[in-house]
């Protein structure tokens, strides 16, 4: 098992458009096991510490075939990719039939030597897992009906969008508490001993693959969750929590597992508390894309430890393209934001290169999209720089910004540090399209009086400030809109 650091970088790869394109790129068809060298240096760019595979299990026909009669959800995939073939629709990676390593990848065998040719590299393989529902066609809905949310006939005939009858059974789809029933998935039951049991043997044998798992829509499984959901219907409410009960089964055999969750409803917290070493921060999401620079700040006001365990995003298959929700400046500040912050970061395939259309998970086949070369580049020396610097080894503060009476603009930065590890590391970022101004006041106070080099880690500009400005008034920062400041502070021994 390759051990990922404190605060993993991770790259999310379609794993079957992917491949596709690899092979239409060399001309040869082949599985995993048959990619070359420098398609695997695309996707491991320095920085980046685990590579998670979206997409590799066995898809369900029957959900392929829901989704292609489904009015709503063909016109999105032509949107989406004009001209689209219904042999390039393979249906949902998250609509599973069996958690087998799909065939059209290389299988078992494929799969093994995507890890190991990532181990090699020190980087470590994160693969999907869906706690919430399983495929209408999978084998668990005949020989184990128990794991399931169940109905009656007269529920069936009333409802048949919310149930669906499965040999001598009628067990309900899945769903969460807003929304209707999905109509391609069939309801697991969180309560069911049974079933969690089973759970726990499934993430053991992936646990086998790979060197972590991200949990789909994981809160669904909490008890207080479940229970609003599903009511009486789920049967007694346990006395323990699903995923500690889970969990502590598979660390009998991999201790060292990760597991993400992908978490809303500001359950981020209870997750943690629940085992989980890391959950999605969708509110930063949120506020970095249609929010000011103060609403980010009260935000990462929060114990450092527990944003430690958060995942930091700009994009992920489910949102739209940063290029798509953000002016090119704006993106690369928010990309600096996320790079420099605690926590693990998510980097999603194609947002290196500007890459604008939201991919409907279902395709095997992407729009040709022009790369753009400036941003990949930014986005190179942006995570390289930040590994290099060993930065986020240290422990991380949130520092204020000072302005003055006259000059408001100082509540549009953002700034923060990083001492100990490494060296002593500075960020500033102006999250506004105007400029701003302000005073930064460091921590330290043996910075002394003589003059300190600051350093850029991303244009490697040189300035020398005093301590005793450093420590007294603070910095005085000047930045254009949407401008950044990434400095090393200090000799680099720091």
């Amino acid at each position: 098992m390759t051990e990922l650091p404190a605060q993993p970088v991770v790259h999310e790869v379609n794993t079957r458009v992917w491949l596709l394109e690899v092979q239409r790129r060399t001309g040869r068809r082949g599985g995993l096991a048959d990619v070359p060298k420098d398609a695997w240096d695309e996707v491991t760019p320095h920085g980046v510490d685990a590579v998670w595979l979206m997409g590799v299990w066995e898809r369900s026909p029957q959900g392929r075939e829901i989704a292609l009669r489904d009015p709503s959800l063909t016109a999105a995939f032509g949107r989406a990719v004009p001209g689209i073939r219904e042999d390039e629709i393979a249906g949902s990676p998250y609509c599973i039939r069996r958690y087998e390593a799909d065939e059209a990848l290389g299988g078992t065998e494929g799969l093994a030597a995507a890890r190991a040719e990532l181990a090699g590299r020190g980087i470590g393989l994160l693969l999907d897992y869906v706690p919430n529902h399983v495929a209408p066609d999978s084998p668990w809905t005949l020989t184990h009906p128990e794991y399931f949310v169940r109905g009656t006939a007269d529920e069936l005939r009333a409802d048949p969008a919310g149930y669906l009858p499965a040999g001598d059974h009628v067990l309900a789809r899945g769903r969460d508490p807003f929304f209707p029933p999905w109509p391609d998935v069939v309801q697991l039951n969180a309560f069911e001993p049974a079933l969690r049991a089973a759970t726990t043997d499934v993430l053991t044998r992936i646990g086998d693959l790979c060197d972590g798992v991200r949990c789909d829509m994981a809160m669904l499984m909490t008890n207080d969750v479940f229970a609003r959901t599903w009511g009486e219907r789920a049967g007694p409410r346990p006395a323990r929590e699903f995923w500690p009960e889970v969990m502590s089964g598979v660390r009998r055999r991999h201790p060292g597992m990760v597991f993400v969750a992908e978490a809303y409803w500001d359950l981020e917290w209870e997750l943690q508390r629940q085992g989980f070493g890391f959950c999605y921060d969708k509110r930063l999401y949120d506020r970095l894309l249609h929010e000011d620079a103060g609403s980010v700040r009260r935000h990462l006001a929060a114990d450092e430890d527990y944003q430690r365990r958060l995942v930091r995003f700009l994009e992920n298959h489910d949102e739209p393209r940063a290029a798509h929700t953000m002016e090119p400046a704006k993106e690369r500040a928010a990309a600096v934001v996320i790079a420099t912050l605690p926590g693990a970061t998510l980097w999603h395939g194609g947002q290196f290169t500007g890459r604008r259309v939201q991919l409907p998970v279902f395709l095997d086949r992407r729009p040709e999209e022009t790369p753009d070369g400036e941003l990949r580049a930014f986005h190179e020396r942006l995570l390289a720089a930040v590994h290099r610097s060993g930065m986020r080894t240290g422990r991380w503060r949130l520092l204020d910004c000072e302005g003055w009476p006259d000059n408001g603009s100082y509540r549009n930065l953002l700034a923060w540090c990083w001492s100990g590890g490494a060296g002593r590391f500075l960020t500033v970022v102006n999250l506004s399209g105007q400029p701003a101004q302000a005073r930064v006041r460091l921590p330290w106070s043996d910075l002394g009086a003589g003059d300190l080099p600051l350093t850029g880690l991303l244009d490697g500009a040189r300035h020398l400030r005093s301590g005793a400005e450093l420590s007294g008034p603070g910095l005085f920062v000047d930045l254009d809109a949407w401008g950044t400041h990434v400095f090393a502070v200090g000799p680099a021994d720091g």
